[in-house]
């Protein structure tokens, strides 16, 4: 019965008038994101933390939450009409959505991604409302030690779930981890790494790295690979948006199975939404029983991943309400605006600030309710802003983007940091670097450094404190295995052959 009075709260704090504005706002920015190649969910929120300042903390976690699952929305609808992912979420949607637009099936394969994004987002609306509580309760047994080791898994998490080399992530979360120590010292306020700079005395902004290594760099990268890409509109106007009966029969199973898939891989840390579309698409061909038809408009190719990518945007805050620790980079940026908000992401939330936790939760399912409008009327508006050239797009981005920034602090020393960041986050994006790792590395340094530092003065000085304490030695005891489980030559092999297989 608790579970409901809460969630009756948090729809009567989500239904206030400027929640409900925030919301949509969220929810249209989102699906522009989604819709405009280019612009990832990390560069909006990370562009749009500066001015989350003013608004109330509960408005704006709405907001930006709003943004991140509005995305996974917006990217289908480019995936499936132009081919073009505005999302990473939406690569694999691409694939059989593109090609059930060109036989002028369009409309159902809209209308079944947004039915399965819908689906999946109320199934994991109610997850994190469930879960929540208990997690929460579960959290507060946490000491030092534990949280510790639960966010050296989480860094572990995101090894293994990176692409590429494993070599290559492991360098950007200890990379993530020096940048955070920028600045002085938690306990004792000595320089560390400042070099006698003063800009650098209080150490690094966040929402400066996170707009230069993602908002920048990505605009650098779409400026050099030439990003004038063929435009392969569909041009035929969208008609009969409603699927068949068959269609529905058929994207059934696969919604229920990707919501699942999707829910799972949400919560882990490092996982996330472009994980859970790959394994969703990967699952249903494994299971079908004639698998060819993938890639030439099977309509569970579309259902599956859309389900998926939705189900795990929405779990991915269990682990940020409950325990406070983000499971990937747009998680991280979440912290970085409770912080901003003086709120201390972690187990205490729950308790201190329901208002924020259920009335987030309950603007979700509002949310969701408002992009199934946003979308499906709204189709030919989306596709048309598409015809905006770069040219113009991005040069008032990166105004954009500056004028945020300076905004925080008003720094000019911050706009110059985010440029240099951006210089960064294109080189390692050409080296093949994922720069998600060092946003989670930077995020949970000073947390890691803190507890770590806790632990040891309780047990003055003693590290087998870490192997003692039962929690935290079996949550080390995981991370341990899964770092030699990735090492390993097969199930490198294996890693590498999944992310090959989603990038074909």
């Amino acid at each position: 019965m608790e579970l409901f009075a809460n969630l009756a709260h948090g729809f009567v704090v989500a239904f206030s008038p400027i929640n409900l504005l925030m919301c949509l706002i969220g929810a249209l920015v989102g699906t522009l994101v989604g819709v405009l190649p280019g612009i990832g969910t990390i560069a909006t929120v990370a562009m749009l933390l500066p001015i989350t300042f003013g608004l109330p903390p509960v408005g704006a976690l709405i907001m930006l939450a709003g943004i991140y699952y509005g995305a996974q929305y917006g990217g289908s609808t480019t995936s499936i009409l132009v081919n073009i992912p505005g999302e990473a979420t939406s690569v694999v949607t691409a694939i059989d959505g593109h090609q059930m637009a060109k036989q002028g099936r369009a409309g159902p394969a809209l209308a079944i991604a947004a039915i399965g994004s819908f689906f999946a987002g109320c199934v994991a609306t109610v997850l994190i409302a469930v879960l929540g509580a208990p997690l929460t309760k579960l959290a507060l047994a946490f000491g030092p030690a534990e949280y510790f080791s639960l966010m050296v898994l989480g860094l572990i998490f995101a090894v293994v779930l990176a692409k590429g080399s494993v070599l290559k992530a492991i360098a950007m979360i200890v990379f993530g981890l020096l940048l955070s120590m920028v600045g002085s010292d938690i306990e004792t306020g000595a320089s560390r790494m400042a070099f006698n700079i003063p800009e650098l005395a209080d150490g690094l902004g966040f929402a400066t790295v996170a707009m230069g290594v993602f908002g920048f760099a990505e605009i650098i990268r779409n400026l050099d690979a030439g990003a004038e890409m063929n435009r392969d509109l569909v041009q035929q106007k969208i008609t009969g948006l409603m699927p068949t009966r068959k269609d529905l029969v058929d994207s059934t199973p696969p919604i229920l199975r990707g919501t699942v898939l999707g829910s799972i891989l949400g919560i882990l840390p490092g996982g996330g939404a472009v994980i859970a579309s790959f394994a969703a698409y990967t699952l249903e061909k494994k299971l079908a029983k004639n698998p060819s038809r993938f890639g030439r408009g099977a309509i569970e190719g579309v259902a599956a991943p859309e389900s998926a990518n939705n189900a795990a945007a929405q779990t991915s805050f269990i682990p940020l309400l409950t325990l406070g620790i983000p499971p990937n980079a747009v998680m991280a940026l979440m912290v970085g605006a409770m912080t901003i908000h003086g709120i201390v992401p972690g187990p205490q939330v729950m308790q201190k600030q329901p208002d924020l936790v259920w009335g987030m939760i309950a603007s979700m399912w509002i949310g969701n309710l408002m992009l199934i409008i946003i979308n499906l009327p709204l189709v030919g508006i989306w596709v048309r802003l598409l015809r905006v050239p770069y040219r113009l797009m991005f040069p008032s981005i990166v105004i954009f983007c500056a004028i945020g920034i300076y905004s925080v602090n008003n720094a000019p020393v911050d706009v110059i940091l985010a440029g240099v960041f951006g210089l960064v986050g294109y080189w390692l994006i050409k080296h093949d670097f994922e720069p998600a790792p060092l946003l989670l590395g930077m995020v949970l340094g000073p947390l890691m450094e803190e507890n770590l530092r806790r632990a040891l003065l309780i047990s003055r000085g003693d590290w087998s404190v870490f192997l003692t304490r039962p929690l935290s030695a079996v949550l080390l005891a995981i991370a341990a295995g899964l770092l030699v489980l990735t090492v390993l030559p097969v199930l490198r092999a294996k890693r590498d052959e999944v992310f090959t297989e989603s990038e074909n």
